[in-house]
């Protein structure tokens, strides 16, 4: 039995994977302690108990909201004479370049925390002043004094010699000052150059670490009792140990006593498993082209995979560098429960807040008071009083109805008119996150396929669509679960790296290939600790190059694990993005990176036999919803003008907005079931709108395909 667990704002999303089928289930978050509804969902899916679950893959928010919510544990930085200060100083960067008074947040550390020890390197790595055992003592003491519980250590070129890093640590241990687990090395978290974005990555590595370790450690024990205390080992008697695994920012997977070492690696996790998901059921369905569209309750991330996942080497958290490798991925502030305000000049805004789980959107009846998007959405008709969740969860539609109204009233409008212009607002700012991802890298998004995800994902993405004239949309079958389906395809990935700086040559490419090769019989050994087996092992050999001077780097892969001219590849990299190339320039190895891939068993996915109808089997009947036709402007008239009433749970006047939707329960939809919009399509995760003028019909795999109609 294999599950994945994705834990969202607002809902906490399940799939698990039993002889050869698949099941999901959704509950609602608890915010108080994310485990709580974690291990009832684990509970609600195993009538037999925890015990009969094989493998849970899971996708933490813990690290991320440590940083968001400053709730990570006190730290403290060692760092080389004359370089206390790095963590304020940065880069100088100006976050809003015109602003008067620049607003930078301060460091995670404190200044009064940031220690200096006598010692320095130089750039070879050579020693020019050993480490001071004494003013390593006078810091250490401080340290106690003060009760920090964690310590970050960054010695000036410790990614070329990491000696004075290791003898910090040692002196620690030997002291019994912190436990191996609450001291972070730069060395270790990331061997490489640019000392301030070292610093950043290692002083959040510090602060998470504990916080993440204590919560996968509770579930460690609740999932597979005492196997937190020993090793992760491969298959015994032909049967994988019972394990838990956590998706990092770049897509991959590793054991929860790994991930207590490397938090960091999974600060941006939640996203990573819906794109890792929605791209290979898109390739399954014949798409390789696709853009992400996840939209959940709090948040909407969207990415583009041009036949391939794309990758970058940092992102910032809350304003601070975070370098570590990740699925480029773009996070907005865009849910169902994103809040509705008016600013002081009557603007109507959408988000970035939201109501999250507790207490939610109105409709939920848990005390929220703020209009959402779901509560809009409610009002139009879009979702369904009696269908939301399956039918298992009541929407309470007259509060939303009376908040809404007042908020209408603000804005000169009548209900229907305000809850149209929410959606519409939040469709821009999807609208805007899309092309940053796709135009404004050199994507034309008319020659993709947009993979609609998320609970709210299917309710908006033929509108999204529409203004960037994606022509399809593809939603999976279980589109509201599928980041936990993700979880369930992602592989065990582990990447490591060594700083090189030289050009690119024959006696680098030399020095390389025996250094790729000492990664890789490193790497085969911590892949069969995550429980791989060598017949399971890929290994793909990556570098960082640029033109001698340039200040940034392209990731070139080495084919078949092989150094080959890596001048000539990096020329090719850099016209591809950049549309020029310098052959005459000197080309620099930065890094030798390795990414070491333990492939996974997945579930499998049937292709059913087409059989054409009309899905009447699956038609429930009609209801009156808020349209708009294809490229029609947003509008309503008064309530008085319209000659149609409206009862609890329908929308109210639009006037020729107004029109009758079908009805369908999608899970009697068969493969080969063709129709046309106006439509919602109702099922436990999700509800699916398809507007008119598109036309919808269902695949092998039951995805649904929903194309602009003739």
């Amino acid at each position: 039995m294999l599950v994945g667990v994705d834990i969202g704002g607002t809902f906490t999303d399940f799939c698990l994977s039993i002889d050869g089928r698949l099941e999901t289930h959704k509950v609602l978050s608890t915010p108080h302690d994310l485990a709580e509804a974690m291990l009832a969902g684990l509970m609600a899916l195993s009538p037999r108990g925890l015990s009969a679950i094989t493998r849970v893959s899971h996708g933490s928010t813990v690290a991320t909201n440590a940083i968001l919510e400053r709730k990570g544990m006190p730290s403290a930085l060692i760092t080389t004479q004359g370089f206390r200060d790095i963590l304020i100083i940065g880069r100088q960067n100006r976050p809003i370049l015109y602003a008067q008074q620049p607003q930078i947040p301060p460091p995670l550390i404190p200044r009064r925390w940031c220690y200096e020890v006598l010692e320095r390197l130089d750039h070879t790595g050579k020693i020019l002043t050993p480490l001071d055992k004494p003013s390593l003592d006078a810091v250490l003491d401080s340290i106690e004094r003060e009760g920090i519980e964690s310590v970050a250590v960054c010695l000036l070129y410790s990614y070329v010699n990491p000696v004075h890093e290791r003898a910090v640590c040692a002196r620690i241990l030997e002291r019994g000052l912190l436990p191996e687990e609450r001291i972070a090395l730069s060395c270790q978290v990331l061997p490489e150059l640019r000392e301030y974005e070292r610093a950043s990555t290692v002083a959040l590595e510090a602060y998470v670490r504990p916080v993440l370790g204590g919560y996968l450690r509770r579930l460690e024990e609740a999932i597979c009792p005492g196997h937190s205390q020993r090793e992760p080992g491969p298959r015994v008697g032909g049967r994988p140990p019972r394990s838990l695994r956590i998706i990092k920012s770049d897509g991959g997977v590793m054991s929860a006593r790994r991930a207590r070492r490397q938090a960091v690696q999974t600060v941006l996790s939640g996203p990573a498993a819906g794109v890792i998901g929605g791209f290979y059921l898109a390739r399954r369905a014949g798409y390789d082209h696709v853009v992400t569209l996840d939209m959940g309750g709090t948040s909407t991330d969207v990415a583009v995979c041009p036949g391939e996942l794309i990758r970058r080497a940092e992102c910032e958290i809350d304003g601070f560098p975070l370098r570590t490798r990740l699925l480029d991925i773009e996070t907005i502030g865009a849910g169902g429960g994103s809040i509705v305000r008016l600013d002081a000049g009557g603007a109507l805004h959408v988000g970035p807040e939201s109501a999250g789980a507790d207490p939610g959107p109105i409709v939920y009846g848990l005390g929220g008071q703020q209009v959402t998007v779901s509560d809009a959405n409610v009002l139009l008709g879009r979702l369904d009083a009696h269908h939301f969740l399956g039918g298992t969860m009541p929407l309470y539609v007259e509060p939303a109805r009376v908040a809404l109204k007042a908020l209408a009233d603000r804005m000169g409008l009548n209900t229907p008119a305000a809850a149209m212009g929410i959606v519409d607002v939040a469709n821009v700012n999807i609208d805007r996150a899309l092309r940053r991802v796709s135009v404004a890298r050199g994507y034309d998004p008319r020659r993709f396929t947009l993979v609609a995800f998320g609970g709210a994902g299917p309710l908006h993405a033929c509108e999204v669509a529409e203004g960037l004239e994606i022509p399809r949309v593809l939603v999976p079958r279980y589109p509201g679960v599928l980041c936990a389906f993700g979880l369930l395809m992602a592989d065990v990935v582990l990447e490591t790296s060594r700083s090189v700086l030289s050009p690119a040559c024959a006696e680098t490419e030399a020095a390389l290939q025996a250094q790729l090769d000492e990664m890789i019989a490193q790497a085969r050994v911590e892949l069969t600790r995550e429980g791989v087996a060598e017949e399971a092992m890929v290994f793909n050999g990556l570098v960082d190059a640029r033109y001698r001077g340039q200040s940034y780097e392209l990731t070139i892969p080495l084919r078949n694990s092989s150094v080959g001219d890596l001048g000539a590849s990096f020329h090719a990299a850099h016209t591809r993005t950049y549309g020029h190339a310098m052959p005459g320039r000197t080309v620099e190895v930065v890094n030798l990176r390795l990414q070491a891939v333990g492939l996974v068993e997945k579930p499998a996915l049937t292709l059913e036999q087409l059989v054409q109808n009309d899905g009447a089997d699956a038609r429930l009947g009609q209801k009156p919803v808020c349209l708009r036709s294809s490229g029609q402007a947003a509008h309503a008239v008064d309530a008085s003008t319209s000659p149609r009433q409206f009862s609890a749970g329908e929308p109210g006047s639009m006037d020729s907005t107004v029109g009758q939707v079908d009805l369908y329960d999608r899970a009697r939809l068969r493969p080969g079931a063709r129709f046309t919009g106006p439509a919602l399509l109702f099922q436990m995760d999700s509800t699916v709108f398809v507007p008119p003028g598109w036309f919808a019909r269902v695949d092998g795999y039951r995805n649904l395909v929903l194309e602009h109609s003739e």
